[in-house]
């Protein structure tokens, strides 16, 4: 069992609810987040409802990246070693490219590539040390194509954590020594802070505890790559790779 687990970005949303799954499942868990008063509030609430399990929380801005490697440290030296960590922490901030929203963009850009790779770095380095260990990625449905408008650079910033995933899973082929694992999740729409104002997506959206039991259980099964909820996700995942981008422009 892995039983040490690091999540960043778990101040609510899609981190928080796997946090809880996760509890719920008497896993020792390094809670991360800027909003460190949500953490608290979080680590209080599962504690409370599971007293066998360890929780520590640290406030961490991920694009800060010499705190992402000085907060992994803390955490391992705290639980005595990582045994998963679910680089989770993003941005949906953006505009159409060409419309004068480039800061926004870049910082998505920033958020949820460049400080995602420091993450997979830190993460990497424990697991070589140890020679165990599952990295787990939250990708997006949206990285199967180019998405148009404000979704642009999300897409393309999800696409590439995908990518930066399978690379460290190439390294790993043939190395039998290593009981490392990597996997890539992508989430459909499932309710979050980030997408709560987007209305258009409330047709294919499933509740926050039904996306992130989901999520976790194919965490738990330490798959290569998923699209969750598998429906009808995994389905469209297919269609959107291989359709007319004018269809897929359409679909989401």
């Amino acid at each position: 069992m892995r039983r040490n687990v690091l999540i960043t970005g778990a101040s609510s949303g899609l981190g928080a609810g796997m946090a809880r799954e996760l509890a719920a499942s008497g896993h020792h868990l390094a809670l991360t987040a800027r909003r460190v008063d949500r953490l608290e509030a979080l680590r209080d609430e599962l504690l409370a409802a599971h007293p066998a399990i360890e929780v520590v929380v640290h406030e961490l801005d991920v694009n800060d990246h010499d705190q992402v490697f000085a907060v992994f440290r803390q955490s391992i030296g705290e639980l005595g070693g990582l045994d998963r960590v679910i680089v989770n922490a993003g941005l949906g901030k953006g505009g159409r490219i060409g419309t004068g929203k480039f800061h926004a963009n870049r910082q998505t850009a920033e958020t949820n590539f460049v400080a995602a790779l420091a993450q997979c770095e830190a993460a990497m380095e424990h697991f070589y040390e140890r020679k165990a260990g599952h990295l787990v990625v939250i990708s997006s449905m949206s990285a199967m194509r180019g998405m148009p408008s404000a979704m642009t650079t999300y897409a393309a910033t999800k696409a590439g954590v995908a990518m930066i995933a399978e690379g460290i899973r190439s390294d790993l082929i043939g190395r039998k020594a290593l009981d490392i694992a990597v996997t890539t999740l992508y989430p459909g729409y499932i309710a979050s802070e980030m997408n709560e104002a987007v209305v258009q997506e409330t047709r294919l959206m499933v509740d926050t505890e039904t996306g992130c039991r989901a999520l976790v259980k194919q965490i738990e099964r330490e798959v290569v790559d998923a699209a969750v909820p598998a429906w009808p996700w995994a389905p469209i995942g297919q269609v959107m790779k291989y359709a007319p981008l004018s269809i897929v422009r359409r679909m989401l």
